[in-house]
Formats: structure tokens, C-alpha cells, sequence
């Protein structure tokens, strides 16, 4: 029998999962800077992994509330930050005689100032768009089809995400018409992506719901991003 629930008690796998989140998250921006041909398409290597962590916040918000997934996020977004700014350390401290890699991890850690401060704007509004879009749409649906809320919220936050981290990162760069073309093949190998998924995500789901008992509705939830209250 499943307990519906506003209130976050203390779950099994709820601490497993967002560890998950936050290491897919961290890979995906050191695999990010290679751009890879997928088919016709050149896409950054990120595109492997990035659209799981949408999968995560639908996971943390269907079975856990938003809340879980508010926590997540943070976790997230202060672990790639974090991932920056020692890129950048080590990379200003001088190497050691004798080690001739520098160049070398210099182009796997050496973060633009520009690209991230436009991957942590884009990952932290897309998915909080996300995870919003997630717990309205259970809340509208009484909690039947999830696939409503699943593909709907991922619409709503890779096009936040999407959006912002190219306008942010290439703005100014490329002519509006190329921007243009490269947010709709992201963002639609990003939805694609979930779609297909969709099986998964449906047995994840009932199998953490079944295995921990709880079925969260955010009925009286504060959807303030910044509240770390319940």
C-alpha cells in the first residue's frame, strides 16, 4: 500500500540516487568539451549523459517531491562549480619538472569563464523548470499518466536549458539563424531522448515507489528554489 505523503522521511535509495545524479552530472561536463558526429549531427559529447540528470529530476520529483529534487539540483550545482573553480587552480599552478601533460589537462579542465557560467545558469534553471513542471502536472493529472509529466516537464526544461546555454555561450558569436539551428538539433535530440526513455523512467518509478512506500504529492509544497524548507 502506498502512503501518500507531504513530508520527506528517511528514505533507502533517496541518498544513492542523488549521488548518481550529481557524479552523471560532473562527467557530463568533463566530457562536454569534445564535439562528437552522431548520424548527420555534431553534437557536444554531453549529450550522451546531460539528459539523464532530467530523468533523475523527474525520478526525485515523482517518487520523492520536489523538495528531493530542490536538494539535488543544489548538490549539482554546487559540485560543478566547485569542479571549475579546482580546474582552474590546478591549472595555474606551475607543473613539475619533468611532467609534460600540462597542455593536455589544461583542454580537459580548462573551463572558459563564458561556458561556465552559461552551463551552471542553464543547468540550474532548466532543471528547477523541470522539476516544477513535474510536480504541477502529477498535482493537474491526480497522479495518472506519468508519461504526461514526464515528457512535458523534460519539453519545458531542455528548452530553458537549452535555450540559455547556447544564447549564453555563443550570443554575439554566430548569426541568430545558426543559433537557432544549433538549440533545435540539441534540443531535440534532448526530448528525443526522453521519449525513449519513457519505459525506463516508468519502471524505475513504480519499482521506488513500491520499494519505499511513498507516493509524493506536493500539494502544499513551497516552490521557491531558494527555500530549503518542506
Amino acid at each position: 500500500m502506498l502512503t501518500m505523503t507531504l513530508t520527506a522521511p528517511r528514505f533507502r535509495y533517496l541518498d544513492a540516487l542523488t549521488t548518481a545524479f550529481v557524479v552523471i552530472l560532473l562527467v557530463s561536463n568533463l566530457v562536454a568539451q569534445k564535439v562528437c558526429m552522431i548520424g548527420p549531427f555534431a553534437v557536444s559529447g554531453a549529450v550522451l549523459l546531460f539528459p539523464i540528470t532530467y530523468i533523475f529530476g523527474d525520478v526525485f520529483t515523482e517518487v520523492y517531491g520536489f523538495a528531493a529534487s530542490r536538494r539535488a539540483i543544489w548538490l549539482g550545482f554546487f559540485g560543478t562549480g566547485l569542479l571549475y573553480l579546482m580546474g582552474a587552480i590546478v591549472i595555474s599552478l606551475p607543473p613539475a619538472p619533468g611532467w609534460k601533460n600540462q597542455a593536455a589537462f589544461a583542454t580537459v579542465f580548462g573551463f572558459i569563464p563564458r561556458i561556465l557560467a552559461a552551463s551552471l545558469i542553464a543547468f540550474w534553471a532548466g532543471e528547477f523548470a523541470n522539476s516544477y513542471t513535474m510536480a504541477r502536472l502529477k498535482l493537474l493529472t491526480d497522479g495518472r499518466k506519468l508519461w504526461t509529466r514526464t515528457i512535458g516537464s523534460t519539453v519545458v526544461g531542455q528548452a530553458v536549458d537549452t535555450v540559455l546555454v547556447i544564447a549564453l555561450t555563443f550570443g554575439g558569436i554566430y548569426p541568430v539563424r545558426t543559433l537557432l539551428n544549433i538549440m533545435a538539433t540539441g534540443y531535440m535530440l534532448k526530448v528525443g531522448y526522453e521519449v525513449l526513455a519513457t519505459p525506463l523512467t516508468y519502471l524505475v518509478v513504480n519499482g521506488l515507489k513500491a520499494a519505499e512506500k511513498v507516493d509524493t504529492f506536493d500539494w502544499q509544497r513551497n516552490f521557491n528554489p531558494f527555500s530549503f524548507k518542506e
